[in-house]
This record gives structure tokens, C-alpha cells and sequence, in this order.
């Protein structure tokens, strides 16, 4: 039995590290693909990601289920404009994503995703009235200063970041409520993405403005491959959320914008400065304290400053 369950965490931490090593060095495919306008690029990668999770639901055999899920699913109302919804928010993601990498805000997007878990809990504070403990707002506090800093200095609000960080939180918000599998999810949120991008796609082509064809084998084979660099992961996090403890995750999350940052430093030379150190370097405290909130030392430490804190206000009204 145990060594059952070693070999499924093992297998869960390697599904969950592949995810968030894919996604991490994600940057290094639009970059091939970097001729191409986003906006098509993004509906390239909508209608393969489609292509790609039906052909998958009918290699495994699980069509007929999904066929079944998707009727329940539209027989919902509510359920099924979540899920519009969804799909809307994580289009607007992808293509702010791909517009970033490929006009070198790549610094951007990774300041994005190490913001990302804390404006999930400020939305989870908002939507769903869930508490913050101290260092959970002390952590969103200094994370602010981050982003302050950042918007100071530059003399612009690093729009990209904002977008990226919030956009993915409420996706995650919404993918909560609804509560669907991921496989399942992404083939539904590109099939109503579908004509959009479908229509999008005659037109530029029919205007001979497309990038796909005969005449360019290997960007047409990297745009069909925009569908499997999209699912692959997440198919990879289904199978390592399911085996392994939340706060692991939690943990390792972190490791793809990491990647990220590192590329557009050391690879594409992103400018790094001082401001850029002073911003991450808050984020990067935040997210630690942020990350140890729930551990027995941190929480007995709240528990001494909301001591302290009553006594005060308790001497103070006397």
C-alpha cells in the first residue's frame, strides 16, 4: 500500500513538474512562431487545441462521455454561461500572453503569473467572502509595493501584468464555481471560441493575409502544433493536482514563471534593472510569506500579534 502510494506521488510530482516546466519555457515557441500576428496566432491556437483535445477524448474513449457532459452541461444555464465566460477570459489571457512574449514584455508576463495566487485570494475574499489571516494581507500589502514601484518609476501600469494576473485568477474563479474536469473544460472553452477563430481565419485568408499554407510548411506545422503546446500541460496538471496535496502545488507553481523570467533575462535579453530587482524582490517576499501562512510557526506568531493587538485596543478604551 505504501509503496502504491510513493509511486503515485512520484508519478504526480513529475505530471506536475512537466506542467509547470512547459509552461515556463512556453516563451521559446511564440518566439518561433513571432511573424505572426497574436491575434492569429490565438485563433490558430483555439481551433488545433480543439482539433487536438477531440482526437485525444477519441483515442482514449471518452467522446460519448464528453458528448453526455457537454448536454448536462448546456442544460444548465448558469453552468454553461460560466463556462462561456471561461472561455471568453482565458482567450483574452492567451492573447495578451502571446502579445508580451513576442514584443519583448516577457519580464511582464512572469510578474503576472507570481501575482496571480495572490489576486486569486483577493477574489476569493470579494466572490466568495472568504478571510484573509494577517500574513495573507500582510503578503498582498507588500505585493502592492511591487507593482507601485513598478508603475512609479516606468510612469505606465504594467498593463500586461494586471491583465495576465487577474485575467487567470478569474478564470480560476470561474473553472471553481463551475466545477469541471480539465480535459473536459478546455475542449468545451475552444469549441465556443471556434467560430470566432474560424471566421477570423477565412478572412485573413481570404484577404491573403494568412500565414498558414503550402507556402509556409514549417510556420503551418508550428501553428497546428499551437494545440498540443496548449493541452499537454494541462493534461499533465489534472494528473498531478489529483495525486498530490494542494500545498505542494502551491508550492511549485512558482517554478514556471521562474523559467520564464529567466529566459527573458538570459535568452532574449530583456532589460533587468534596479527598479525590475526592487519590484520582484517584494513580490518575491510576499509570495514566500504567502507560501508559510498556514505553517504552525507563522500561525502562532498571529496568534501572539492579535493578542497584542486586543490588549492595546482593550487598554486604549479604558
Amino acid at each position: 500500500m505504501d509503496k502504491q502510494y510513493t509511486k503515485e506521488q512520484f508519478i504526480g510530482i513529475i505530471a506536475a513538474a512537466g506542467s509547470y516546466l512547459l509552461w515556463g519555457i512556453l516563451p521559446i515557441y511564440w518566439k518561433l512562431v513571432q511573424k505572426v500576428p497574436a491575434h492569429e496566432i490565438l485563433a490558430h491556437r483555439i481551433v488545433w487545441s480543439f482539433m487536438f483535445m477531440t482526437l485525444l477524448l477519441l483515442t482514449i474513449g471518452k467522446l460519448r462521455a464528453f458528448i453526455t457532459e457537454f448536454y448536462m452541461i448546456a442544460c444548465q444555464p448558469k453552468k454553461l454561461f460560466g463556462m462561456f465566460m471561461a472561455s471568453a477570459i482565458i482567450s483574452i489571457n492567451w492573447f495578451t500572453y502571446i502579445w508580451a512574449v513576442n514584443h519583448n514584455h516577457i519580464l511582464d508576463t512572469s510578474l503576472g503569473y507570481y501575482l496571480n495566487p495572490l489576486i486569486s485570494v483577493l477574489l476569493g475574499i470579494f466572490v466568495l467572502k472568504e478571510k484573509l489571516s494577517f500574513w495573507q494581507m500582510f503578503s498582498f500589502f507588500l505585493a502592492s509595493i511591487g507593482v507601485l514601484n513598478m508603475a512609479f518609476h516606468v510612469g505606465t501600469i504594467p498593463w500586461v501584468t494586471i491583465v495576465l494576473a487577474f485575467s487567470f485568477a478569474l478564470y480560476g474563479l470561474i473553472k471553481k464555481v463551475v466545477n469541471v474536469g480539465a480535459i473536459a473544460s478546455i475542449t468545451i472553452e475552444t469549441l465556443f471560441m471556434m467560430p470566432f477563430a474560424l471566421l477570423y481565419l477565412g478572412y485573413v485568408h481570404k484577404n491573403s493575409m494568412g500565414a498558414f499554407g503550402f507556402q509556409y510548411p514549417t510556420l503551418s506545422m508550428l501553428l497546428m502544433g499551437a494545440g498540443v503546446v496548449t493541452a499537454v500541460p494541462l493534461i499533465l496538471f489534472s494528473s498531478g493536482a489529483k495525486r498530490l496535496p494542494l500545498s505542494f502545488i502551491g508550492f511549485i507553481q512558482y517554478m514556471s514563471p521562474t523559467i520564464t523570467l529567466l529566459l527573458g533575462v538570459f535568452l532574449y535579453h530583456e532589460s533587468f534593472n534596479r527598479i525590475h530587482l526592487i519590484s520582484f524582490s517584494f513580490i518575491w517576499f510576499a509570495l514566500i510569506i504567502f507560501s508559510l501562512a498556514k505553517t504552525k510557526p507563522f500561525m502562532q506568531l498571529e496568534t501572539i500579534l492579535h493578542k497584542k493587538m486586543t490588549f492595546k485596543k482593550n487598554e486604549a478604551t479604558q
